[in-house]
């Protein structure tokens, strides 16, 4: 069961969403800038993505080629990691 506080910020939270759908919420508002303050709500910033690993960029720029399909379309992965590791060794 929701404490009194818990219910009073469901109400908050409810009011402003009818406030913002009414077109009286955030409009003409600064922008959103990562990780501050836009009108009474705080946004966090977004996350970054990770980088892709060696055999990821490998696979991402080498799936295509002819080579390493089978005739459906298919990726040959065996055949990409044999690739893979030939190239490393070098």
């Amino acid at each position: 069961m929701p404490t009194k506080r818990e219910r009073e910020y469901y109400q908050m939270g409810f009011a402003d969403g009818r406030r913002f759908e009414s077109g009286g919420g955030m409009m003409g508002q600064v922008d959103y800038i990562e990780g501050t303050r836009v009108g009474d709500v705080f946004r966090e910033p977004k996350k970054k993505k990770r980088k892709l690993s060696a055999w990821q960029k490998f696979v991402k720029a080498n799936s295509r080629k002819k080579e390493f399909r089978y005739r459906d379309g298919k990726l040959n992965l065996k055949k990409m990691g044999v690739a893979y590791r030939r190239k490393k060794r070098r």
